[in-house]
């Protein structure tokens, strides 16, 4: 098994986007597919806990740390067949998107400038301006903790939803690569997000250059503090921290009517799957939290570019994050009835 470890304790926040969280009791880094599975069947064996870590970016850790070993997923690369790609787990998938678009080809250039590594995508469906994964991922091949078999599940057999999928909320299956459908004629996918088209100069469900997209996509993240520069504070964060709440079908109107007459306008809303998906920043903004609202010490605080992200301001612990998150939650709840939930996945640490 070719994997590296250490007999020190890693604090987490040298690899979280956000810079939180303490000690892991080991540290093991697997650099291939066939490392990755060695190392979570050691640990398992050995009834050991395991974090699985890739770019860290949607990732809260407790002040305490990991009582187990972390296993950094770092298996990179991807190879082509023709309109599939088969990428890595640990790839780093900015800097897939950048090859893809280097290359003449189109897809997932709306996903540019998101941080973190390819496995994680399929997790939470990750998606940005108007597309998600779902839309392209062909498979995904895994290592199932409860058989101790690799299997490949199909697009259709994932459970794909808004910022979803069956392997959420469980660890027992461990991505070991991603196989995404791309356009070999060097097209975005179809520009769906009002902003985008806008930033473009062209009309919605337009195909334009997809090298055009991705930097019209850059630029706009940039400008929310969501492209990461160690330089900036505003992206020392986990991206989003809240998701957009889908408000049941049963329960709209009532919850619209009361943010309408608390704010006195019309309220964004957008068709959901059973319900009605809101603007989580919106709500944010108009229940009285503005843009760089401060936390504990002003050692955390919302982004000063977007109010949807957390942020540590340079020397904050987790639970000064978590005492902004809680602050923010309840101040939404109470004021439109409309509870958010956190998007990154925490560890050892609630709000």
């Amino acid at each position: 098994m070719n994997t590296a470890r250490t007999p020190a304790l890693p604090k987490l926040s040298a690899y979280t986007t956000l810079r939180l969280g303490g000690p892991a009791r080991q540290f093991v880094s697997a650099v291939t597919s066939e490392d990755l599975v060695a190392a979570v069947r050691e640990a398992d064996a050995a009834g050991e806990p395991v974090l699985l870590l890739g770019g860290g970016s949607n990732l809260v850790v407790g002040d305490a740390g990991f009582d187990g070993t972390l296993i950094e997923v770092a298996n990179t690369g991807w190879r082509r067949d023709g309109a599939v790609v088969e990428v890595e787990a640990g790839q780093n998938w900015d800097a897939f998107v950048a090859g893809l678009v280097e290359a003449g080809l189109g897809g997932l250039e709306c996903l540019s400038g998101i941080p973190g590594s390819v496995g994680a995508t399929p997790i939470q469906n990750v998606g940005a301006y108007g597309c998600e994964v779902a839309e392209s991922i062909v498979s995904v091949e895994l290592y199932d903790r409860r058989t101790r078999e690799v299997r490949t599940l199909k697009a259709d057999e994932l459970g794909f939803a808004y910022r979803t999928s069956v392997l959420k909320g469980t660890d027992n299956g461990v991505v070991l690569s991603v196989r995404f459908e791309i356009r070999e004629d060097g097209l975005s996918a179809p520009v769906r997000y009002a902003e985008l088209a806008r930033t473009l100069g062209v009309e919605i469900g337009a195909h334009v250059p997809a090298a055009e997209a991705r930097e019209a996509v850059l630029e706009l993240r940039r400008g929310k503090g969501m492209v990461l520069d160690p330089d900036d504070h505003d992206t020392w964060s986990a991206g989003s921290f809240f998701t957009n709440p889908i408000v049941p079908s049963a329960a709209a109107e009532a919850v619209l009517a009361r943010i309408t007459d608390s704010v006195g306008s019309e309220v964004p809303q957008y068709p959901a799957d059973g319900g009605v998906k809101l603007s989580a920043a919106w709500l944010i903004e108009r229940a009285g939290f503005a843009k760089g609202h401060p936390g504990p010490g002003n050692r955390v605080s919302l982004s000063t570019k977007h109010t949807l992200a957390l942020t540590n301001r340079g020397d904050a612990t987790t639970e000064d994050l978590l005492a902004l998150a809680r602050e923010v939650r309840d101040g939404v709840s109470e004021r439109f009835g409309v509870r958010l939930h956190p998007e990154p996945l925490l560890i050892n640490c609630v709000i």
